[in-house]
């Protein structure tokens, strides 16, 4: 059986105080020589100028406008041979000129590239010139994250200081069971993740380990499990019960619903009282627009008043469209499987609206019914000969999750102790 991938309580009580030991004792020393280091080399003596790299800018005229000889720059060139090919040099990538300081003339003296988010190539003329590689140390730690909704998912975790990488993470968990245009003041959820590092920088969200959200009175939880016969990560409830299932709650992202159901709604342009059969989700032109499940594609055209459309027939029961599209993705037509989450085209506002917004229709056995009310079946169930490990699985999450809660309200008891 695969084991359940959770660091031990011991791990995380560690990586609450060890985190940045080694760099305060490294900021002490520097204190104490006087000595000053940054990406391993010593500039105590120098100053620094920063830049980007401009269109059209190469690797010898950077090095002339910072006036490197000709001699070093060839030197520098061969230097790099096997090490980093020059012709990389991105256009947007950052980079910090050191220059020696107390000289009647500054020369350079290094040269520190950013080639990637944690990558710097080093080109060093002080003393001989060489050219080498920097890797900053990634950092990985297993945090808690509580976020009470006050507003919207994104806005609520980029206000709790969290990583707004995770709101992803989380909408893709919960994207079966949680309809995030649909969420109220109070609501909240839990989450256990590693957070990826660099430095004092948070740079990803690594594994999702465990959630709660308690949205509308219930709590839908959630458990990251790789049984034997699956090569991807899935999320199970509580009971073992798949999350992912056959629709999605919703078919974009980043938005509100401006309309709902009704079979008495007053047109917006004609104003006349008749049924909307749908759900208006306003976001701006452009947004992309998903299938929330598998199926066939039926109709792709212009229909009337609901502008540019395509429908899905998903199986012998169940049938979506997608109204007054800007667009359509490239390739689809009548007869094209496509499968859940796939694009299908793009919001837009054409045929009879007053701007750019998604209608969004389903229908059960030729009849409309309501998209925000639909249950959806799960998909595959924990299988039974795996459920005793699941089960081990789910009370190792919950035990980390309550002792994560402990060491985060200690710390706050602490701070507080402190001010």
């Amino acid at each position: 059986m695969r084991r359940f991938l959770i660091y031990t309580l011991a791990l995380i009580m560690c990586s609450c105080s060890a985190g940045d030991k080694g760099q305060t004792l490294s900021k002490e020393n520097e204190r104490e020589t006087g000595e000053i280091y940054e990406f391993g080399i010593r500039v105590t003596d120098c100053t620094v100028e920063e830049g980007i790299i401009q269109r059209g800018e190469f690797f010898n005229n950077l090095m002339i406008k910072l006036g490197v000889p000709a001699t070093d720059i060839y030197s520098l060139t061969e230097a790099s041979k096997d090490i980093f090919d020059l012709r990389k040099l991105k256009v947007g990538n950052g980079y910090k000129a050191y220059f020696t300081s107390g000289e009647e003339k500054a020369s350079l003296a290094h040269l520190i590239y950013q080639s990637g988010r944690t990558s710097y190539v080093i080109f060093s003329l002080r003393d001989t010139i060489s050219v080498s590689i920097y890797e900053k140390e990634v950092t990985t730690k297993t945090k808690l994250g509580e976020v009470r909704i006050t507003s919207s998912l994104w806005e609520d975790i980029s206000r709790a200081g969290i990583n707004v990488a995770l709101a992803s993470r989380v909408e893709d968990i919960y994207a079966w069971s949680i309809d995030f245009f649909g969420l109220q003041k109070g609501d909240f959820f839990r989450v256990v993740y590693d957070e990826i590092s660099v430095g004092d920088e948070v740079v990803d969200i690594g594994t999702v380990y465990s959630a709660a959200f308690f949205h509308g009175g219930k709590n839908y939880q959630a458990y990251r499990f790789i049984e034997d016969d699956s090569t991807s990560v899935q999320y199970f409830n509580e009971k073992g019960e798949n999350l992912k299932k056959a629709f999605l709650k919703a078919p974009l992202r980043f938005t509100r619903i401006s309309s709902g159901f009704s079979y008495s709604r007053r047109h917006p342009v004609s104003r006349i009282v008749r049924p909307h059969t749908g759900v208006d989700y306003a976001a701006p032109k452009g947004t992309r627009v998903m299938t929330i499940g598998d199926g066939v594609v039926v109709q792709r055209g212009y229909s009337g008043g609901g502008g540019n459309t395509v429908k899905i027939k998903h199986n012998a029961t169940y049938t979506s469209a997608y109204l007054h599209l800007s667009g359509y993705a490239p390739g689809l037509r009548v007869g094209s499987r496509v499968r859940q989450g796939d694009v299908i085209g793009y919001v837009g506002s054409t045929g009879l609206s007053t701007g750019p917004h998604l209608d969004f229709r389903i229908w059960r056995n030729g009849s409309p019914i309501n998209p925000l009310k639909m249950e959806s079946p799960p998909a595959k169930e924990v299988n039974k000969s795996n459920m005793a490990s699941f089960m081990v699985a789910v009370g190792n999450a919950q035990m980390v999750t309550d002792s994560l809660v402990s060491c985060k309200y200690l710390d706050t008891l602490v701070n507080r102790l402190r001010e």
